[in-house]
């Protein structure tokens, strides 16, 4: 049975993380008996004993292909440990008409998430009451800003898939309104969580990260900043490499390739190749203090989605919003680098100018 996560809360409770403690009057420190009594008021979260409560979650957009694999991964019967305790329950289709990916993807991935069990509803507003949490997964960015105040206003946890935004400006009025209203989000692209990725950043043998290049397949779609459609994922290689703290970006193109060059605040160098023509491929080059290290290719969505189920259950995000905003101010300065002709523009100039213009959808 799938059902609402009840949690007694022995500190902040997420919705009121200003006030005092808050505990349940008369049930003393008892596990059992605040057990016990929720079964007695609340029937429907009776389950299987000793299973854990069931995040239901919800999804916004079912144009990407992302969609198919998370279902599939979170309500397989026999889920891998750390993807067990979240289901997909409910989905708002979504889509964009000018835009083939979406518009030829969204009726085939709806009846096949819908095969699986999840229950396909005509809105955002009908998705919310159904859910715990939401994965905002349109592959369109241009509409998650609109689709998103919903349920940042609705106080469920939200994980936003690539591209974030549209532009930088929506991606900082996301983040000024989950701020307002104190929710927990993030977005990353799959590539950051990678094993490889990962264990390179703190590989003894590799020592102190001076540098990295990292590289990823770099299709344009004209509706979006050139790097967000498909860059983002050789950009966030970076960004997982590097950090925050990058202060100016450097642009050469071509119709083939895209080398970004990012000069970090102490002194580092970090950069992006777009690839468009030739093998398409991703990976990273990591320049440290005692070596080398290299870490190649794509290594699934399994470890994107564990840290998506760690977040939804406990409401830590695994990325900051710093950097992430970051991250999409570097592309941003990408493009008006090659407005530009290739002139370095600083990441403080772009989040000026988009923080200014950077304004929350009307109701």
């Amino acid at each position: 049975m799938l059902v609402s996560p009840i949690i007694i809360w022995e500190g902040e409770t997420p919705a009121e993380p200003k006030r005092s403690r808050r505990r349940s009057v008369g049930l003393g420190r008892s596990p059992a008996l605040q057990i016990s009594l929720i079964f007695f008021l609340f029937p429907s979260v009776a389950c299987d004993a000793g299973a854990e409560p069931i995040i239901r979650a919800g999804i916004i957009g079912l144009d990407t292909s992302h969609v198919i694999a998370f279902t599939k991964l979170l309500n397989a019967p026999k889920a891998r440990e750390e993807l067990t305790g979240v289901k997909i329950v409910a989905a708002f289709p979504g889509g964009s008409s000018d835009i083939p990916d979406s518009r030829d993807r969204v009726g085939p991935y709806t009846k096949q998430v819908q095969a699986m069990g999840v229950e396909i509803v005509d809105s955002i507003p009908a998705l919310l009451p159904k859910v715990d949490v939401v994965l905002l997964e349109s592959v369109d960015g241009r509409p998650h800003l609109a689709q998103a105040r919903p349920v940042i206003e609705a106080g469920k946890p939200l994980f936003i898939d690539k591209p974030l935004a549209g532009s930088l400006a929506d991606a900082i009025a996301i983040d000024e309104l989950a701020r307002k209203h104190q929710v927990p989000w993030f977005s990353s692209s799959s590539l950051r969580f990678g094993p490889k990725v990962q264990a390179i950043r703190h590989d003894p043998k590799v020592g102190q990260v001076f540098g990295c290049d990292a590289w990823s397949p770099c299709h344009l779609e004209p509706h979006h900043p050139d790097l967000y459609w498909y860059g983002i994922h050789g950009v966030e290689l970076l960004y997982t490499v590097m950090g925050e703290g990058c202060e100016s970006v450097t642009r050469v193109t071509s119709d083939g390739t895209d080398v970004v060059v990012g000069r970090w605040k102490d002194g580092r160098i970090g950069t992006f190749r777009g690839i468009r023509a030739g093998k398409q491929d991703y990976g990273v080059v990591v320049f440290g203090g005692k070596g080398v290290g290299t870490a190649l290719g794509f290594e699934g969505y399994e470890p994107l989605l564990v840290q998506i189920v760690k977040f939804f259950k406990t409401r830590a995000p695994p990325v900051s919003a710093a950097e992430t905003i970051e991250i999409y101010a570097f592309m941003e300065a990408a493009d008006e680098s090659k407005r530009q002709g290739g002139r370095p523009i600083t990441i403080s100039a772009v989040m000026e100018k988009a923080t200014a213009s950077a304004k929350m959808p009307e109701r």
